[in-house]
């Protein structure tokens, strides 16, 4: 009895030290669960309180004041030719002509005829900001402050996250820029290179896995290389686009062999159409490989079946090959895109603009995007 005594007291004491050990460490991990969430909280609050609240601004000319040079309350009653006139009367010829070689200010929408007189007509600048919590809870205060520091000047409530973030343009002034011409940027490139990229992936994919003779060399060369391309650095694949889609591909990426552009413009082939290519090119290989893979996965026995009974190979592939790997070919081919739609260095190199105020309109077009 004591020789069993002896023997269990060693393992009670090692139950005994992982309880502790496991109290422990249970209330670590509940102290970091508590911190995160107390971090957490505290910068959602943080970000709440700045993201809204009274804001004093200055105009260089008020908005009210050009308004009512035409009888209205508003710029926005405005008509295009009235905007026109404004911008006209009170920009710098400098200035005028950098806005025509944008976008003739004729061809401009109202909206955009709007966002253009308050940028450079208006020329609204931000003062002095209060948070969420002084604005509602100080408001005799914050109105006290703005009248002793900032006399004269204008004080609205302002939310500094809304709507206006992805709908408004790109603008010098922060407080009044958006992303809207780069989220169309971005769709159009995505755009381009989904449409070159996963009509030859796949293709290429069957290619090689259904119908390619692995035993040639230059099959196996071909492999290869798309292995090895699938690892090269996306600065690369931006070289190769200034190269070929840029400069030697110039008449056609510019849209002057199509007659996209005047005559009397100069051809430039940083457009859309030659990012899109570009990233098209940087997916392909990542599309092929993650589609061979979906390809191979495929059972061989439902290939022979459909031979048994008579099929052709293409008839095998398309009714029987494809439609069991179109869940791999899917997930590739979304990761490939995701992959495209993230990419900063081959833009960079190829001309996506820094500042570009005008949106884009087709394949043709000047760009910026999002990364």
């Amino acid at each position: 009895m004591s020789e069993t005594t002896n023997s269990i007291e060693p393992i009670r004491k090692q139950i005994a030290t992982r309880h502790r050990t496991g109290t422990i460490g249970s209330l670590f991990f509940r102290f970091a669960i508590a911190f995160a969430l107390i971090a957490l909280v505290t910068l959602l609050g943080d970000t709440i309180n700045k993201s809204m609240g009274y804001a004093v601004y200055s105009y260089e000319n008020p908005p009210g004041e050009l308004a009512a040079q035409f009888g209205a309350t508003t710029l926005n009653e405005l008509s295009t030719t009235q905007l026109t006139q404004l911008i006209e009367e009170n920009v710098s010829t400098g200035r005028l002509r950098a806005l025509e070689n944008e976008m003739p200010l004729s061809e401009r929408s109202q909206s955009d005829l709007v966002d253009v007189v308050i940028r450079d007509v208006v020329k609204p600048s931000v003062d002095a900001t209060f948070t969420a919590f002084e604005s509602l809870f100080r408001q005799e205060q914050v109105f006290t402050t703005a009248a002793q520091k900032y006399p004269g000047q204008y004080i609205e409530w302002r939310y500094w996250v809304n709507a206006d973030f992805i709908t408004n343009t790109t603008s010098s002034n922060p407080y009044y820029a958006g992303i809207r011409t780069a989220i169309l940027g971005s769709i159009w490139v995505t755009v381009i290179a989904f449409t070159v990229a996963i009509p030859l992936g796949i293709g290429a994919a069957l290619y090689l896995e259904e119908y390619a003779n692995h035993e040639r060399a230059v099959n196996r060369f071909i492999q290869t290389n798309i292995n090895n391309l699938a690892g090269v650095p996306s600065i690369i694949y931006g070289i190769l686009g200034l190269a070929v889609f840029v400069r030697v591909l110039e008449p056609f990426t510019s849209g002057a062999f199509f007659g996209a552009i005047d005559a009397d413009t100069t051809a430039n082939g940083r457009t859309i159409l030659s990012a899109g290519m570009t990233l098209g090119l940087l997916i392909l290989p990542l599309i092929i490989i993650n589609s061979q893979e979906a390809v191979r996965a495929v059972p061989q026995a439902l290939r022979e079946a459909s031979y048994g009974l008579g099929a052709t190979k293409w008839q095998t592939i398309w009714h029987h090959v494809l439609p069991n790997a179109v869940g791999g070919i899917f997930t590739g081919t979304i990761l490939s895109v995701s992959r495209a739609f993230g990419e900063t260095a081959p833009l960079i190199v190829v001309g996506a603009s820094t500042f570009i105020t005008t949106d884009p309109t087709g394949p043709f077009s000047k760009f910026t995007t999002l990364t």
